[in-house]
């Protein structure tokens, strides 16, 4: 991995917004930092520590953004709150503010997690127009960088056009609309004009195009960086929603592209129950880009952290799941538990291992049902709800990770079953270049690791559009998928489909259709005017 150092420039980091500032002061200068071949590795590794670290000075002290509690500010964690909290997948029991919002499906332009995710992808992608602006190849030669170094200065550069059009593909699935600027626009020089929604898939689509050939074949870059790999998967993710972006479906190049990620050599590893677990880093045939996080030196209280401490509570010891103590907060509703087969939840009662002898369990049903009911009436009651262990800061060989206060579970951004759902889901939406049958045998794929060989195989007839949404929360549950999922097949506003508390009603209610995306936040309309609300906010 990158050494993820505490370097900073001197002068604030300006977001996109002229006048927002997201982080203090520091004392080293751009022109120090981009002098020397040490430090262009330093900045890039400030950049990938972004989606892991909220700060500059351990896990709290010298935020990188403002107007959030710090141990909030974490990637994974706020992208998880707005993804999986206003669905039927999770409910988290805390009053914190802003958070009920997402369950009653009644948030504002004011929501503060909203706003933490809005300006820590925009903080991402300032960092990455910084290094770019700082990294043409007449920059890098006028400091005597040459040969090798700078080669691999060239490699970084790439890889900072990818997170950054990583980070403009997540505000265009969320807020539409964002602002934009690029490598082009100096810090704090403008204030950015609007760009829609469209002109942002094509914007993203572009880059990634641009840069395949420059990245590292794929599995074949340093662990924590990305390569083509991640970027064919982009480009599938987003070909696949291109219908809810655009208007226009693009489902011949989401076969085409999840095809390429699938031929690259990738495979699954052989127990789910290891996906999650603090020697993750080892799941290289199936993870194909990863946020990286470590006990001891990666330390926050987002990310997988917050994975492995929300879930635990009641019941359940926390030493088994490699923590100090529970924070009595994540649960699923119902509805998820019953995407499972009976024999699967009752074999469960509370136990971390699955009992083989009771019937033919699916192994992703990772709950703790002990003293837990499955109703849930009042979300702040952790003991209503299953609770989850899918996230455990234990290896696979049952060894306590190597700090108990912060996890050494790595968190997958992008792993091969979402590449095998994208091409089953495009060829049967009609795309072209593929067939159903080897859209079958990728789902089987999955089952069959799930429930055994041959065990959990399906039939052709069995494989429909409502079957592999099913199916991805069966397997891909909490990594952050099921709002755009349930937006793509019309379920998350709609009352075609309902579960526990969805709209704040206890049997769930439809809601307006404007929530399917989330407002601009108050604070940066107020600095930035070229900037409108979204319809309905």
């Amino acid at each position: 991995m990158l050494l993820v150092t505490g370097l900073i420039l001197t002068g604030s980091l300006i977001s996109c917004d002229k006048n927002k500032i997201l982080s203090p002061n520091y004392k080293v200068t751009s022109q120090q930092v981009y002098s020397t071949f040490t430090g262009y590795t330093q900045v890039m590794a400030k950049i990938y520590g972004a989606f892991a670290l909220t700060g500059n000075q351990g896990p709290s002290g010298l935020p990188d953004i403002q107007g959030i509690d710090e141990g909030t500010s974490d990637f994974f964690r706020l992208n998880f709150y707005a993804q999986e909290l206003p669905t039927d997948e999770a409910v988290l029991a805390w009053g914190d503010p802003g958070v009920p919002d997402f369950h009653n499906m009644n948030w504002s332009s004011s929501n503060l997690i909203l706003l933490g995710l809005y300006d820590r992808c925009l903080y991402q992608i300032t960092l990455c127009n910084d290094f770019i602006r700082n990294s043409t190849p007449a920059m890098v030669a006028s400091h005597g960088i040459t040969g090798t170094n700078a080669t691999t200065v060239a490699e970084y550069v790439a890889e900072a056009r990818f997170l950054r059009a990583y980070q403009y593909a997540n505000l265009m699935d969320l807020f539409a609309r964002p602002p934009f600027a690029t490598e082009a626009n100096a810090v704090g020089s403008i204030i950015p004009n609007q760009i829609t929604r469209a002109a942002l898939f094509t914007y993203v689509e572009s880059e990634l195009k641009a840069i395949d050939p420059l990245m590292a074949a794929p599995m074949k870059n340093q662990y924590g960086r990305a390569d083509q790999g991640a970027v064919w998967a982009l480009l599938a993710r987003i070909y696949l929603n291109a219908g809810v972006y655009t208007g226009t479906t693009r489902y011949a190049d989401a076969i085409t592209y999840s095809s390429k990620v699938i031929a690259a050599g990738y495979s699954l590893i052989d127990n789910y129950d290891n996906l999650f677990l603090a020697d993750n880093d080892k799941n290289t045939t199936e993870n194909i880009f990863s946020i990286e996080y470590d006990g001891n030196t990666i330390q926050g209280y987002g990310g997988t952290t917050f994975m492995t401490h929300a879930p635990v509570g009641g019941t359940m010891p926390a030493s088994l799941y490699g923590v100090t103590g529970g924070w009595d907060g994540l649960r699923v509703t119902s509805n998820l538990v019953n995407l499972f087969p009976a024999d699967t939840v009752t074999s469960l009662q509370g136990n971390l291992k699955h009992f083989p002898n009771l019937g033919n369990p699916d192994t992703r049903a990772e709950f703790w049902s002990n003293k837990q009911s499955l109703a849930i009436t009042d979300v702040t009651n952790f003991a209503q709800g299953y609770a989850v262990n899918k996230w455990r800061n234990v290896t696979s060989a049952g060894v306590q990770g190597t700090n108990v206060n912060y996890s050494d579970v790595d968190e997958p951004l992008f792993r091969l079953p979402e590449q095998y759902f994208i091409y089953a889901e495009a060829v049967l939406r009609g795309g072209t270049g593929g067939d159903a049958g080897t859209a079958l045998g990728y789902i089987n794929k999955i089952r069959e690791r799930a429930y055994g060989p041959g065990k959990g195989d399906i039939g052709q007839t069995d494989l429909n559009l409502q079957f592999i949404l099913d199916e991805r929360a069966r397997e891909l549950y909490w990594e952050g998928f099921r709002r755009t999922d349930l937006i793509r097949y019309g379920q998350f506003t709609t009352g075609t489909y309902l579960w526990p508390l969805k709209g704040g009603v206890a049997g769930g209610t439809s809601v307006e259709d404007f929530r399917n995306i989330y407002p601009i936040p108050d604070q940066d309309r107020a600095v930035n005017k070229n900037l409108t609300q979204n319809p309905g906010y």
